[in-house]
């Protein structure tokens, strides 16, 4: 699904990622964690095409960058971001910010189908989302924005899903109903590929059965989920001591204070 080979990228004499090897198979769901300016959004705008490495290979769904057209893959990646809430038409309704999705597109420049739109509207009401469907984009919570990000990044049927950070800005009642989502999502038999990206290990839910950690630009770890969220490795990740705890499969780092 993903193959990063050896990839650096860099700004003049800084490095935004350094020797960065990474390989995602299909059936697997990943955790990218790394505190700000680890280097991950650097690296889902790669995925996703809209940077390319000064140095390495990167492989997205089977297409070595260089040698296929980025537009038509794209098609291919749902992306949620809130970054890419700035971008959107904020006065198109939430069942048409959903249709742009099918072509990776901001915007509509056609008439949707009657087939797309009840599509659309399936997948807003799969996300219990059927109360605002005629609503504009501008006029919901961030909450309910995010569902509708997820719906539109549903819509043209990926085959890899990214998500970056979906839970920022939300209370902890809307962060755990889009978990339970998510979590959902994840386990159903035809799910696309699932990246999620995140600063908080609670937020790695038991679905994502790898982790890569993410340490000023370079890989600090990867591998399966449960060896990589131990005290000794976040530690390090974190530079402080950090002890951990486990509830209902998801991990939870505590400070320990120094006396």
């Amino acid at each position: 699904m993903i193959v990063l080979e050896n990839v650096s990228l860099w700004r003049g004499r800084d490095y935004l990622l350094k020797n960065v090897s990474w390989e995602v198979s299909k059936g697997e769901h990943w955790a990218i964690l790394g505190l700000n300016g680890s280097g991950k959004t650097t690296l889902l705008n790669m995925i996703n095409g809209y940077l390319f490495p000064s140095v390495g290979k990167v492989t997205v769904l089977g297409n070595q960058f260089g040698n296929y057209d980025l537009r038509e893959l794209r098609k291919s990646i749902g992306w949620v971001s809130t970054s890419l809430q700035e971008k959107l038409y904020v006065t198109e309704t939430a069942t048409e910010i959903v249709i742009s999705g099918k072509k990776a597109m901001i915007g509509l420049f056609e008439d949707p189908s009657e087939e797309d739109r009840e599509k659309a509207i399936r997948l807003l009401n799969r996300l219990g989302c059927s109360e605002f469907v005629h609503r504009t984009y501008q006029t919901l919570s961030q909450g309910e924005k995010q569902k509708v990000l997820i719906a539109r990044a549903l819509m043209a049927q990926p085959k890899l899903l990214v998500l970056d950070e979906p839970c920022t800005g939300l209370d902890i009642f809307a962060r755990e109903n889009l978990l339970r989502f998510i979590d959902q999502l994840g386990r159903e038999p035809n799910a696309p590929t699932l990246v999620y990206v995140t600063h908080r290990t609670e937020e790695i839910l038991p679905v994502f059965n790898k982790t890569l950690l993410l340490k000023k630009g370079q890989v600090y770890g990867k591998g399966d989920t449960q060896e990589i969220l131990t005290k000794e490795v976040l530690s390090g990740l974190f530079d402080t001591s950090v002890t951990v705890s486990h509830t209902s499969g998801r991990t939870w780092i505590h400070l320990v204070e120094k006396m």
